[in-house]
């Protein structure tokens, strides 16, 4: 397995969590806004959590539907290298945030079947980079961090002209078999690295990166 395997650490709440997910490898460190969140933390919050982060590790922050009122809250507030997109965003939407924040932007797409793959070539030609997620079920309050995965089988051998990240019900224990599977070069994962929803688990973060590097 690549040893250049890029990981995010999604859903941090805690200074020594972060500590833990960059000392461990992390490419990525995620920061989630938005209320109905287990992980939900405030822009102050976030701030003090990004400060601790070195240079080299990109700092995300997750909304869902965030308006530019909320936006320009946050990136005022917290010193970030991307955002990311969870909720309905259309590609409009996106081409529109990109371009009043300059930052690189991450477009979740959720998967249930093979009918919304239609959804990556959508988003595509606007998004820096996707992230390849299970679509929430029918009545969950948040559009990730479900701990689901969804049939691999429906992306395995595929290439898309921008970087991706795979996410849904990865954990320690499978996320090699999701690397054979998929071809993924980057993975996000938040719940399967918890001991309860919200609190993130130190040996299983390291474990994670340590079993997806092989």
């Amino acid at each position: 397995m690549p040893q250049d395997m890029r990981i995010k650490i999604c859903g941090l709440t805690a200074t020594a969590d972060v500590a833990v997910a960059v000392s461990a490898g992390a490419a990525y460190v995620g920061f989630v806004f938005f209320d109905r969140s287990p992980r939900h933390v405030t822009p102050d919050q976030a701030r003090a959590l990004a400060l601790g982060v070195p240079p080299g590790v990109a700092k995300v922050a997750l909304t869902v539907d965030a308006d530019d009122a909320a936006l320009d809250a946050l990136t005022a507030t917290v010193p970030l290298d991307m955002l990311q997109l969870h909720g309905h965003e259309s590609p409009a939407r996106v081409a529109e945030v990109k371009a009043r924040y300059g930052l690189p932007v991450m477009k979740a797409i959720g998967i249930a079947g093979a009918a919304d793959l239609a959804q990556i070539d959508l988003f595509a030609g606007v998004a820096d980079q996707l992230l390849i997620d299970a679509k929430s079920p029918k009545g969950a309050t948040r559009p990730g961090g479900n701990a689901l995965a969804f049939d691999w089988t429906l992306i395995a051998g595929r290439d898309w002209p921008l970087p991706w990240l795979l996410a849904g019900g990865l954990t320690p224990d499978n996320v090699a078999e999701a690397i054979a599977r998929t071809g993924a070069r980057q993975l996000d994962v938040s719940s399967g690295v918890e001991s309860a929803p919200g609190v993130k688990d130190a040996d299983l973060i390291r474990a994670f990166i340590a079993n997806a590097r092989g």
